[in-house]
Parts: C-alpha cells; structure tokens; sequence
C-alpha cells in the first residue's frame, strides 16, 4: 500500500452493510475484514452516513461488534491536506454504494487500496463502466 493512503471515508447502508434502514442489514462480504486490514495498515476510517440518533448508534456498536472501530463518524479527521470549513470530510478515498457505476465487491475494493498504485486501479475500473 501507497504511504500516502492515509484516510478512507466509509458508507454504511448498502456499502458495510446490506440495505435494510432503519434496522441494520447483514454484512457485506469482506467488508468488515476489508476494513480491518485498513486500519492495520495504517488508515484511518470515517464512517459517513445519513444515519443519526439512534440509528447511528446502533450502527456504530454494530461495528464494534464485528470488531471495527472508527477515528471519526460523520465528521472530518483533522488533517493537514484540508483546512477551513469541514461539511464534507476530506479523504483520499470514498467507498460508497451510491458512486456512480455503483460498488465493487469488498474482494475488488482491497486489490485497489493495496495496490501499488491504486489511482491507477480506479482508473482502469472507471475504464470498464464507460465501456458498458
């Protein structure tokens, strides 16, 4: 993984999960390990969602019981790559089943992240979407 991977904002209806607001739906495949690797290897995750209150909470603890916990929930890192007002937290990468061309599969997303150049990698999976 590139040194300069160093934080990754996160989705979690439909991306860590599968889509079932306001109950929480059954884990994506590898997301949770995805993740976790990640974090191990230095990353900071922010969860980035539209859930609040309780919803939120409860999807947080989700989380932790699968044995993820994140620098931040819905609000930026400080980081000094990004300073002022702070309503969308900066990241390197977004993962997010709402891109356009949707989700890869959590296996996808990992080959990307730890590959020597991962820029390149979304680049050549953009490649494919435009094909279609």
């Amino acid at each position: 993984m590139k040194n300069n991977i160093r934080i990754v904002c996160v989705d979690f209806d439909g991306t860590i999960v599968e889509h079932s607001y306001p109950d929480i739906g059954n884990p994506k495949n590898d997301a949770f390990e995805v993740l976790s690797e990640l974090k191990e290897a230095g990353c900071k995750i922010i969860l980035w969602t539209c859930r609040e209150g309780e919803t939120l909470e409860n999807a947080v603890e989700f989380c932790k019981q699968h044995g993820l916990e994140f620098d931040a929930v819905n609000e930026a890192i400080d980081d000094f790559r990004c300073s002022g007002l702070k309503r969308k937290p900066f990241a390197d990468y977004y993962i997010d089943d709402r891109n356009i061309g949707g989700l890869p599969d959590w296996e996808t997303i990992r080959g990307i992240l730890f590959s020597p150049d991962p820029d390149l990698e979304i680049e050549k999976l953009k490649n494919l979407y435009e094909s279609d």
